[in-house]
């Protein structure tokens, strides 16, 4: 699965360390999911989703492989 967390959060200046204080997991749980050791469960998508005011699907992509 292909992602733009990294990017959505350097938009919105938060560092792993912040997003992961808004939405309850650790600084290591956002790094693995921005370099995609690490699927997020369906509510921690959706959290994240929050807030960063987008759809689900515009922060994270199916691959072929998925």
């Amino acid at each position: 699965m292909k992602n733009r967390l990294k990017i959505e959060r350097a938009i919105k200046n938060l560092t792993q360390e912040e997003l992961s204080g808004l939405i309850n997991v650790s600084r290591q749980t956002i790094n693995s999911i921005e370099t995609g050791r690490y699927i997020p469960s369906t509510v921690l998508a959706l959290k994240i989703s929050k807030i960063f005011e987008k759809p689900v699907n515009e922060i994270f992509e199916l691959e072929n492989s998925d």
